[in-house]
């Protein structure tokens, strides 16, 4: 059995080295869109277009101005000394954010009575809209004390501590994501292809003559796209620790044994696929839809999967992806062992075996 297995592999390999184009793709393409959506893709927000509205014009409204600007996030594009020119930046889009500060704000502050600035937003992008309020309410958070001049005795500080993710760079937590949304297509896609390849040449003819039986068939066709998704997964990780400076904290060997199981199962389901169509064109239309629509919208790559209404959540169960970015992120992130996602693992070997099993009994059906 392990022969035959092994044969089949071969037979694979050599394919894959005469079509090098199919080969160069699965090793350079997940390479290239890790890249492309790596840079791409970020919940980040800077050059944010500031007006200032002053109408104190005093040394505490100009330190509060001052911490805006000095935070990185806003680059001031007008100062006001009213609100009405606010309504033509906004329509023309040349600010994305105002600050207005009231004639009262200083003797205010001085006087240590309530005070209020107003932070006016574009709110035509919602997702850039709220990160830029988080922005705001951190530099007010961090600059009212100073203007208060609120002392303490004895002295109290409170400083927060971000742990994994100490910049809050969105690239950290997205790419991991990006990473198991690769993988997935590209291992869905390369098995459903060559499966039906053999199908639109004939060779599928011949392999019924032979003593194959399914699940060898199914082991020898996967196991080589194992081989080279393993190099194309190692290549991902390794270039986002290059170019983007993710963190591997925890062991590498932990980190190979998810990718593995993550990548049996969606070759698995490529073969799956394989057995539903009879071209490659349909093939690659099946193994997109039903690989990239789910990993991207139901895995949490993007999407908080608490934040979705309670069927979808259910559904996301079926999604392998979802599993795989939670114990990617616990391994690369935290550098947490077995003992926290040995749960997501089992999750992974659960889907392996049973789209194995759905694609050998496809398969023992046409052989």
């Amino acid at each position: 059995m392990i022969r035959r297995i092994l044969a089949v592999a071969v037979k694979e390999l050599l394919q894959l080295r005469r079509d090098w184009r199919t080969a160069l793709a699965l090793l350079g393409m997940p390479v290239v869109l890790l890249m492309i959506y790596g840079f791409a893709l970020s919940f980040d927000v800077q050059d944010i277009r500031l007006a200032v509205v002053d109408r104190s014009r005093t040394a505490d409204s100009r330190r509060l101005v001052q911490a805006f600007l000095e935070s990185g996030y806003f680059v001031r594009i007008a100062t006001l000394a009213e609100t009405r020119p606010l309504n033509e930046l906004f329509d023309s889009g040349r600010a994305q954010a105002a600050l207005v500060i009231d004639a009262d704000f200083a003797a205010d502050v001085t006087a240590h009575r309530p005070t209020a600035i107003q932070f006016v937003l574009d709110g035509s992008d919602s997702q850039t809209a709220n990160t830029i309020l988080g922005y705001a309410r951190q530099i007010v958070a961090a600059t009212a004390p100073d203007l208060l001049r609120i002392e303490f005795d004895p002295p109290v500080a409170a400083a927060p501590v971000v742990w994994y993710n100490p910049d809050l760079k969105s690239t950290i937590f997205l790419v991991p994501g990006l990473i198991a949304f690769i993988l997935m297509i590209t291992s869905v896609i390369a098995t459903a292809l060559a499966v039906v390849r053999e199908k639109e040449r004939g060779t599928m003819e011949s392999l019924r003559a032979t003593p194959l039986l399914a699940i060898e068939l199914l082991l020898g066709k996967t196991l080589p796209y194992l081989l080279v998704g393993s190099v194309a997964a190692a290549g991902s990780i390794g270039l986002a620790w290059l170019l983007f400076a993710v963190p591997v904290h925890g062991s590498l060997v932990w980190l190979a044994l998810l990718t593995v199981l993550f990548l049996a199962g969606g070759l698995g389901w490529g073969v799956f696929i394989s057995t539903l169509a009879d071209s490659q064109q349909v093939a690659f239309q099946l193994g997109l839809l039903s690989s990239m629509l789910p990993t991207l919208l139901l895995s949490g790559f993007v999407f908080p999967i608490s934040s979705m209404p309670t069927a979808l959540q259910w559904f996301s169960h079926i999604v392998p992806a979802r599993y795989f970015i939670a114990a990617l992120r616990d391994v690369m992130l935290k550098g947490v062992g077995p003992e926290v996602w040995w749960n997501e693992a089992l999750a992974l070997i659960v889907f392996g075996v049973v789209v194995l099993l759905l694609a050998t009994v496809r398969t023992v059906r046409s052989l």
